[in-house]
């Protein structure tokens, strides 16, 4: 197997060679060509079985395919959770500090300058505090919007990368199954094939009964042929004629009283 591949190979290789010279600048397409047919020639050459196991190495090439999208989908799970924490977190922050700006509003409305803290503050000093407040509150807003915009895009390559793992998993296990049918079949024939080789031939056999139906149908057709003549065919039958008979006289005297005229005709005896 390995030589008739070799063969091929270097004569792809030698033709290579020899179209470059003849052909120059086009002798890539030609050069394609040559090793294209090639390699079919050595495909076409191969066993069965060679072209089976290579299938199978074919479809096993496919697992570190799909470890990698395993390793890719568990990291892309674990950063999608870890951002849906931070959001949970963040939001949770927000409602505290929103609570928190309320309380001073609220406060600051009512002319109740004094904290629970029991420090007093003029109007002034919890307009600042409350700015201030307020402006660390839209920024993490905006913090939480840009984290709800990253999970959204996690979510979607997580789900992306969860569907082509599927994919592939399913295309393994799909031409698996179909080797294993090809297989199974190969196995059938290869028993058919050596079934076969032992059956035996029944031509002499058959040759033998239809000489001995023609024999007796040639029988049959005698037999019927004898009957036909026996009911057809008028056949003498043969008389023994005494010695001291006068025949002559006989028939003169059986003839007497017709009024016979001339010679009567010449008759064959019969026998």
């Amino acid at each position: 197997m390995c030589k008739t591949v070799k063969k091929a190979v270097v004569g792809a290789g030698l033709g290579v060679a020899v179209l470059s010279l003849l052909f120059g600048t086009s002798a890539k397409y030609h050069a394609r060509t040559a090793v294209e047919q090639a390699r079919a020639l050595a495909q076409s050459q191969m066993p069965f079985e060679y072209k089976l196991d290579e299938a199978r190495q074919q479809v096993a090439a496919l697992d570190p395919a799909i470890s990698e999208h395993i390793e890719k989908l568990a990291r892309a799970e674990y950063e999608v959770g870890r951002l849906e924490e931070q959001i949970a977190v963040a939001k949770a922050n927000l409602k505290a500090q929103g609570q928190e700006m309320l309380a001073l509003k609220e406060g600051l409305e009512s002319g109740r300058l004094q904290l629970t803290s029991g420090v007093t503050y003029t109007a002034e000093e919890l307009e600042a505090d409350l700015a201030r407040r307020l402006d660390t509150f839209h920024r993490c807003k905006e913090t939480v919007g840009s984290l709800e915009q990253t999970l959204k895009a996690r979510v979607e390559q997580m789900h992306a990368i969860q569907r082509a793992l599927e994919e592939m998993a399913a295309q393994k296990k799909a031409l698996s199954a179909k080797i294993e049918a090809i297989e199974s079949r190969h196995e059938q024939l290869r028993a058919e094939q050596a079934s076969n080789e032992f059956t035996f031939d029944t031509t002499p056999l058959s040759q033998a009964k239809k000489t001995i139906e023609e024999l007796d149908r040639e029988l049959d057709v005698l037999a019927r042929k004898a009957e036909l003549e026996g009911r057809y065919i008028e056949q003498g039958i043969k008389v023994e004629v005494a010695p001291d008979r006068d025949i002559s006289s006989e028939v003169e005297a059986a003839l007497e009283g017709l009024e016979l005229e001339g010679t009567a005709p010449e008759a064959s005896p019969a026998t």
